[in-house]
């Protein structure tokens, strides 16, 4: 941990920076996981609605 003094010797503690790296783009296998994790998710959403339309 990083820490300063200033001249009325308070104390400023820095945590440590991670060491920055860039994002890699998503695999074909990756996509196509995301595709249907959004397609179940708009499809368990409508079916909550309706589910809550039909009760209502």
């Amino acid at each position: 941990m990083y820490t300063t003094t200033d001249e009325r010797g308070i104390l400023n503690n820095y945590a440590t920076e991670p060491k920055m790296y860039y994002a890699q783009y998503p695999s074909q296998a990756q996509q196509r996981r995301y595709m249907l994790q959004g397609a179940f998710s708009i499809l368990l959403f409508t079916g909550l609605l309706l589910v809550a339309a039909g009760v209502s």
